[in-house]
């Protein structure tokens, strides 16, 4: 099915702000630890994998161009957030103010946690939609709730591998990597498969509403392609 270029879909809209509003509260929410019995995670949990969610709708239904555009664009409304965080975080507080600790606990992002994060948010994300996109063709668009749980483990896999290594390594023991990443693979991967009867049915909607049900055929899937729709 063709992609009408002139119209502009409120669902699409709604999907793309989601996806922001996510990726930016995963980056508060990570500066909380919690743990689950012997598992270690951050709070981040709760709310990242909903952003692959919603790049399995995004690509399920609009294809893998406007899922590009939609990535780059989470990246630039997180990467703003950052930055601004940052900078508010090195202006000297107010003599008054008793807030200090706690605002760089949350803002105060280390630049190599930073840079770890970008890296792996922006491969992971196009692993999972590449992962989708090809599925889709090769399945001649069946089986969508396999298509949705392998992308996500490939694409939280990509995540995780280049994530922890670059951000964490020589701070935890070397040893421990596999098993936090395995872990967070696994968590977030449990945690698409029990929200997948809702993500089903956004997708059946979603495509019912916008009429729309893209097949990448021979498309660029160059990720710096941003402007191809």
């Amino acid at each position: 099915m063709e992609q009408d270029k002139r119209k502009v879909s409120v669902l699409f809209m709604f999907f793309g702000t989601l996806f922001c509003v996510c990726l930016i509260t995963a980056n508060v929410l990570e500066t909380k630890q919690l743990s689950f019995g012997p598992v270690n995670l951050t709070a981040g949990v709760i709310v990242f994998p909903v952003s692959y969610i919603i790049n399995d709708v995004v690509c399920e239904v609009w294809g893998y161009q406007r899922t590009r555009m939609l990535i780059w664009m989470g990246f630039a409304m997180n990467f703003f957030f950052v930055l601004m965080g940052a900078i508010a975080d090195w202006i000297p507080g107010a003599d008054y103010w008793d807030g200090d600790e706690g605002f760089h606990v949350i803002f105060g992002l280390a630049p190599r946690i930073a840079l770890a994060s970008f890296i792996a948010f922006i491969l992971g994300s196009f692993t999972n939609a590449y992962v989708m996109s090809r599925m889709k063709l090769t399945s001649n668009g069946k089986n969508f709730s396999a298509r949705a749980v392998l992308s996500t483990v490939f694409g939280e896999g990509v995540d995780s591998i280049i994530f922890f290594p670059l951000a964490l390594g020589g701070v935890i023991p070397w040893e421990e990597m596999p098993s936090l990443m395995i872990s967070q693979v696994t968590l977030k991967t449990l945690y698409e498969i029990l929200v997948l009867p809702v993500t089903i049915r956004v997708v059946e909607f979603t495509k019912r509403h916008d009429h729309e049900d893209v097949y990448d055929r021979d498309i660029n899937y160059n990720i710096f392609n941003i402007l191809k729709l």
